[in-house]
């Protein structure tokens, strides 16, 4: 029997899990979809993910040509967020997905009572793990249509003990009116509430396998090639790894663990991990090394600054130089160079400092709140 790749481009609430579950009585697999996306990024989704059938938001089924069937455990082709460039298709498996749930319960201490809220979109991966987490271990669940700080809060009080929020999201609502809050993507805080926990990992990885820098049960976290620093590139191993890409091809290394393309480093007391950024985000500026995310930090201080990056510049004399892209809040009262390179210099090295500062309208960023560095080079 070929089982099949259904699409879905719905909104959530009871309806779509309902299909959901519907399409894994049949022994087909999900496609999620983004509800309102423009129709040239949809047409480069549906050639990535090759579903056979597109559900709409009536319920409707349409047959789609050139669609690709899926393997006999395949539950899920999920796109990434696409921000170091095209999205690509992953395949994840029944038994990756439950492993997913039930290692996150364990680690969050997920009881009877609890009840897990979807804030998230669910074409994305924090936002559809939280349904196979709730189908799995029979904890209660609740479906957002789309994050509405309002909504979320509503939630909460009306019983919600469980959530998954990105940064920009997390500064929206009330945080302890959640018993627990997994944070994912970029620019988690150091300083958050006691009930958030930093997660990393990724769409490969069905969300985030370490939590808070340690590695939930059954999850390796091996540092590649390790510098007289300890950091090197981050390499995974989970039961909740990817079957493989929608296209066929793997990523595993020799011994099957995933490169990540992430660089950290494991603290050789505690085992804590942490993530230092992506190997081709570092900026080489007279023979230092810089990371983005601490000086994007440092940068976002001023209360003129809206929206901030640095990015490398090409340098005569240095190679290359910091340079800080900056939306402001008032075009009239920008920030200067000055003001900027002296909060760096107050927080790093002042190697860290950026040389040059553009002014910009807007930044790209993915609607979880990703910048998209491959856009900024």
């Amino acid at each position: 029997m070929t089982r099949r790749l259904v699409a879905l481009q719905m909104e959530g609430g009871a309806q779509y899990l309902a299909m959901v579950q519907r399409v894994w009585d049949d022994g087909d697999a999900i496609a999620p979809l983004p509800v309102n996306a423009p129709r040239p990024h949809l047409d480069r989704l549906l050639a990535t993910l090759a579903p056979q059938v597109l559900i709409d938001a009536h319920g409707e089924a349409t047959s789609l040509p050139g669609g690709q069937g899926v393997g006999d455990s395949d539950a899920l082709v999920i796109a990434t967020s696409g921000t170091s460039g095209s999205p690509k298709g992953i395949v994840h498996t029944h038994r990756a997905l439950e492993y997913m749930a039930f290692a996150t319960s364990t680690a969050l201490g997920v009881d009877d009572e609890a009840r897990w809220l979807v804030a998230l979109p669910l074409n994305h991966i924090g936002g559809f793990s939280i349904l196979p987490r709730a189908l799995h271990t029979g904890a209660g669940l609740e479906i957002l249509p789309r994050f509405d700080a309002t909504a979320v809060e509503a939630a909460a009080r009306a019983g919600a003990t469980h959530t998954s929020l990105v940064t920009t999201a997390l500064g929206r609502i009330d945080a302890s009116l959640f018993r627990r809050i997994l944070l994912g993507g970029s620019a988690i805080p150091a300083e958050r509430p006691a009930n958030c926990v930093a997660t990393y990992g990724m769409t490969e990885t069905a969300g985030g396998i370490v939590y808070d820098g340690l590695a939930l049960n059954g999850v390796s976290v091996r540092i590649d090639a390790p510098d007289e620093d300890g950091l090197g590139e981050i390499h995974l191993s989970s039961p909740t790894l990817l079957r493989c890409y929608r296209d066929g091809s793997e990523p595993f290394d020799a011994e099957g663990y995933l490169p990540t393309g992430d660089l950290g480093r494991l603290d050789p007391v505690t085992g804590r991990l942490s993530v230092t950024g992506r190997a081709d985000e570092m900026i080489v500026t007279g023979g230092h090394k810089v990371w983005p995310a601490p000086v994007e930090d440092a940068l976002r201080a001023p209360p003129a600054v809206a929206d901030v990056a640095v990015r490398a510049r090409p340098d005569p004399e240095w190679g290359h130089a910091v340079e800080a892209l900056v939306v402001t809040l008032d075009a009239a009262e920008p920030p200067s160079l000055d003001e900027l390179r002296g909060l760096v210099k107050e927080q790093l090295p002042a190697y860290c400092a950026p040389r040059h500062l553009t002014l910009v309208d807007a930044l790209p960023r993915s609607d979880l709140g990703k910048l998209r560095r491959s856009q900024l080079r």
